[in-house]
């Protein structure tokens, strides 16, 4: 211990007192290298087309140097004053790995260097004939930075792009018919990475079309830039060297699937599989039917070769979780002018089954913290056609850890149990699906569940709950999700005197309606079908945008069974004597990226949901209904405490239920610029803005009339924003969001004694600790809010 806290006393001295003793550990002869810059000095005619170019060039430097805080290399520091290691694996050896850094010194030779690499890149990026030279420059404390000059000459741009083939036969109108689709623009600047990408997007156009031995080396483009006026005419064709295998289609003859291959032991022989189709599958063990693999291999014997169906069928032998490695290879029959391709695919098992257990923490905006205890049992291949199988328990403790006095329902325990089943196929009566064309096999889901929250002090509800589901994707852009059928009955139990005593002790006539709401059995009949669109992102392209959408419809066949409730008479229809829901809930999502800079992008979402009660029903089910807040919404707010509209729950209330607001219709948009500060820290500074509503008002809503939806909702909108930091590490991404409100919507309600201005900027006073406790708001999190 008191080696460790001399150490530290070392480093924190050094860091107060030696910002400038760095220079005495140098050796002679030796600068330390503080980094480079580029400046660009371009041609009369280039002087407007090298925006962004500097950043460009300086991105290309070499070595990085060593890192800083304030100016000062303190990790360089730390390297030096520990001392070489006496010993490979003692505590200084440690100290210095971990803490210090080797120090980067300034080279000739590599200035040299990089003045070359950025020749290259102006000469691919179209700037002909553009020179770089660079020096090496003292500056204070032994230290060296390298000066850059890049003499750009105009840029060159595309005028006209020519396909060349040297004959009639297929692979030549094959080549031909790649150019509808090609990435070479006319009026586009010249640039070497585009044709590099064009090479390869043409060799898997032709790789659909049966040409499996050829390759982008096989294609040339020539460029001709002697036309003038800084244009370039593009001629791409196939070389004269290209050989004949690659000119020629292939044909799929016999498929081979190993299910639990060894690379230690030999193939073993066909006669030893059995045959299905075409596909002669060695299993020895018998773990695996047959139909399986003529689903996920889109192969079939006499087919052409097609690179598509060669990745979608490694994706759907992968997509089957049941194995751990999926190799696969293609050998050309022997014959003097075989175009046939034999194809195999070996296949390591994972185990079958397993246990595995889970123990989590977890603290919240809402002043809770809690643990959670998961087991989970999964069963690979339950029926020996990759079926999952996966039983999971669960069990949650949440409890109030701070923000003042502890009140009754502030205490929660979760305890859950479901069972999942998932077929890798359409499981429909009377209805064949050919997957031939899809990324992933269609899965039917059955998921059944049990479900208990404890809600110490006030009452235990149960949920049971069963659906029925597929889920199919056409390509890896578009997803499906459909659940023709749904049942969840809810029950509250164990309610205490208590949680009643606090009901009608309260002021607020709406909590006795709360309290009968939530204190009734429902039921839930319904349907959902919910699609996805991820398209993937043209190359070079600075937008991305993703959709997502959903239907959830619920009741619709309970009320043509039973009859249904008269709403004015407060009766509901019931099924087995239990109430049943109606309604209708519509849900989109988009999201839009803009990549800025390489270091900067601007990230946008939109979020849009309305929930249509009708029949039976006055409003949406709580657990169906939205809520604004919370750590990957409108950050500056605590979850479930915003809305609906400019309603704002009294003290009392939030005593009782805690944080419990909800509503029927949810608008919010997000924006977020997020900017690399290191290679594994970044920093944001974002905006969020929305609310929720209710659809309808009624004598038995425990809202109030001011949260009903209307022509002034944008009056009603909750502002907030704020500032961000996230370390990356590349597997996880941690999170923490600081935000504060903006515009506080519940100060304009008209039954609040003192309306004011809902903007509250001028409430702002860091210095106040009942200002910051009440508006400051920290959000902890993993991965991206969006």
């Amino acid at each position: 211990m008191r080696l460790i806290t001399h150490y530290i006393l070392i480093v924190l001295t050094g860091l107060l007192l030696g910002g400038c003793s760095i220079s005495r550990y140098v050796p002679a002869n030796e600068s330390l290298y503080v980094g480079g810059s580029v400046k660009v000095v371009p041609d009369s005619a280039a002087r407007t087309q090298v925006s962004g170019l500097e950043d460009q060039l300086e991105g290309l430097l070499r070595p990085y140097p060593n890192k800083t805080l304030f100016g000062f290399p303190y990790k360089v520091w730390l390297y030096y004053v520990i001392g070489e290691p006496k010993r490979e694996k003692g505590f200084r050896s440690w100290f210095r790995k971990k803490l210090g850094e080797p120090p980067v010194y300034a080279s000739q030779r590599v200035v040299v260097t990089n003045a070359q690499i950025m020749e290259a890149y102006l000469a691919n990026s179209g700037y002909f004939r553009s020179t770089a030279e660079g020096k090496l420059v003292e500056k204070k404390n032994r230290t060296v930075e390298a000066q850059y000059t890049a003499y750009v000459k105009p840029r060159y741009f595309v005028n006209d792009i020519n396909f060349v083939v040297h004959d009639s036969s297929e692979f030549s109108k094959n080549l031909l018919a790649t150019k509808e689709k090609t990435f070479l623009r006319v009026n586009d600047p010249y640039r070497f990475d585009v044709i590099e990408t064009e090479r390869q997007r043409i060799d898997r156009a032709l790789k659909t079309k049966g040409y499996y031995y050829f390759s982008p080396d096989y294609l040339i483009i020539e460029v001709d830039s002697t036309i003038g006026d800084h244009k370039v005419n593009l001629f791409l064709q196939p070389k004269l060297t290209t050989p004949q295998t690659a000119l020629k289609q292939y044909y799929i003859n016999d498929i081979y699937v190993y299910t639990d291959y060894d690379a230690l032991t030999p193939d073993t022989l066909p006669t030893q599989a059995r045959q299905r189709r075409g596909l002669y599958i060695v299993d020895q063990q018998n773990s695996f039917k047959s139909r399986i693999f003529d689903d996920a291999i889109g192969f079939q014997s006499g087919m052409r070769y097609n690179s598509e169906m060669h990745d979608i069928s490694l994706s759907r032998l992968t997509n089957l979780r049941n194995f751990k490695f999926v190799k696969n290879r293609f050998e050309l029959v022997t014959g003097a002018d075989s175009a046939l391709l034999n194809v195999y695919y070996y296949l390591t098992p994972l185990q079958k089954k397993s246990l595995r257990g889970e123990l989590s923490g977890v603290t919240k905006s809402n002043n809770l913290a809690g643990t959670q205890l998961s087991l989970t049992w999964s069963n690979r291949n339950t029926f020996r056609g990759a079926e999952q199988l996966r039983i999971s328990s669960n069990l949650g403790l949440d409890f109030q850890v701070g923000g003042g006095s502890r009140n009754l329902g502030n205490d929660f325990v979760r305890f859950n149990n479901q069972a999942e089943l998932s077929f890798p196929r359409f499981l429909i009566p009377f209805f064949k699906y050919d997957p031939v064309a899809n990324q992933a096999l269609p899965k039917t889901v059955l998921t059944a569940a049990y479900e208990t929250l404890r809600q110490k002090g006030l009452y235990t509800q149960t949920s049971a709950r069963t659906q029925w589901g597929y889920v199919w994707q056409r390509n890896s852009e578009v997803e499906h999700s459909l659940t023709p059928f749904g049942i969840n009955l809810i029950r509250p139990t164990n309610i205490t005197e208590a949680f009643v005593d606090s009901i009608f002790n309260s002021r607020n006539p709406q909590d006795i309606l709360r309290f009968i709401r939530i204190t009734e059995n429902r039921l839930i009949l319904e349907s959902l079908y919910t699609i996805s669109y991820h398209p993937t992102p043209k190359p070079y392209t600075r937008h991305r945008f993703l959709l997502n959408g959903g239907i959830n419809l619920a009741g619709n066949l309970a009320g043509l069974l039973v009859r249904n409730g008269d709403q004015e008479s407060g009766v509901r229809g019931k099924i087995l004597d239990i109430p049943y829901e109606q309604f209708a809930r519509f849900d989109g999502e988009v999201r839009y990226y803009l990549d800025l800079t390489p270091k900067m992008r601007l990230a946008n979402r939109f979020i849009g949901g309305l929930g249509i009660p009708y029949g039976n029903s006055l409003a949406l089910p709580q657990f169906k209904q939205y809520f604004a807040g919370g750590s990957t919404g409108i950050r500056a707010f605590r979850a479930r405490t915003l809305g609906p509209g400019t309603y704002h729950a009294d003290s009392v209330t939030r005593a009782i239920f805690g944080n419990n607001s909800f509503g029927d219709i949810r608008l919010e948009v997000n924006t977020e610029l997020r900017f690399d500060i290191t290679s594994i820290i970044e920093g944001a500074a974002f905006v969020d803005a929305g609310n929720v509503w209710n659809y309808r008002y009624d004598i038995n809503s425990f809202y109030p009339p001011e949260t009903v939806f209307s022509k002034d909702f944008y009056k009603q909108v909750a502002i907030g924003g704020g500032l961000g930091l996230r370390l990356d590490f590349t597997y996880l991404v941690l999170r923490l969001d600081l935000a504060t409100p903006f515009r506080k919507p519940w100060y304009t309600n008209p039954n609040r004694q003192e309306q004011r201005n809902p903007w509250v900027f001028d409430e702002i006073n860091l210095r106040s600790k009942a200002w910051r406790q009440e508006n400051l708001v920290l959000n902890i999190g993993i991965a991206y809010p969006f």
